[in-house]
């Protein structure tokens, strides 16, 4: 099963995610479930680069893969805050989508620091 946790500061931002595991919804290559997570995640962290000019903190496992954090770090202007917690907040949509259809693969949730 596909587990992630987002993390909220006091104010509801969201400062950083971990995702790990696997869905085995399907054969590999052909798992929809773990594309979709894996699409979702990689398109918000290229998009908070790209589109924000943010460096996020990242931990990977590179080799077993099925494991992700990502940290937001905390100097950046006004604007670039606000484009990366769009993005952030697209992100746990998404995921939360995928959810509805596959709860069975996936579980998301949400905390407070």
């Amino acid at each position: 099963m596909i587990k992630g946790t987002f993390k909220r500061n006091d104010s509801g931002r969201i400062v950083s995610y971990e995702i790990s595991g696997h869905a085995y919804a399907g054969e590999y290559g052909d798992d929809v479930v773990c594309s979709a997570v894996s699409v979702l995640i990689f398109s918000t962290i290229n998009g908070i680069d790209a589109l924000a000019g943010v460096q996020p903190i990242i931990d990977a496992d590179e080799e077993e893969e099925g494991y992700i954090y990502v940290e937001i770090p905390t100097e950046m202007t006004q604007e670039q805050s606000n484009i990366v917690q769009i993005l952030l907040e697209n992100l746990l949509l998404g995921l939360q989508a995928v959810q509805e259809e596959n709860s069975e693969y996936i579980q998301i949730n949400t905390q407070t620091k």
